[in-house]
């Protein structure tokens, strides 16, 4: 897995305007299935984790925790992002790529 290819493909998704950042919006589009996959920082807390983790299993969305708050928030140049998610299938599948299917949970 090629962790800074990934966070330059966040960076991209984020100026192409298919990435939502913050914990209410990722959960808002969440519930409408309109996300691909969901980012949650590794150091956030495991409460959100949890939380996440139930949530896309429950709406079949794939979850990625690999990445801390501070890989995170410096590829999307916003300061403390845990929890961000990517709408676009184009970047779903760039990303799924560089993962290699590693430590995403599909639902």
């Amino acid at each position: 897995m090629n962790k800074q290819k990934v966070l330059n493909l966040l960076g991209l998704a984020n100026r192409a305007r298919k990435l939502v950042a913050g914990e209410d919006t990722v959960l808002r589009l969440l519930k409408q299935k309109k996300l691909k996959i969901v980012f949650v920082a590794s150091d956030a807390s495991l409460k959100q984790i949890d939380k996440f983790e139930k949530k896309c299993f429950f709406y079949e969305t794939k979850m990625n925790n690999d990445y801390t708050c501070d890989e995170l928030s410096n590829a999307i140049g916003k300061p403390m992002c845990k929890i961000l998610a990517v709408t676009d299938q184009g970047f779903l599948d760039a990303l799924n790529k560089s993962l290699n299917g590693g430590a995403i949970n599909e639902g």
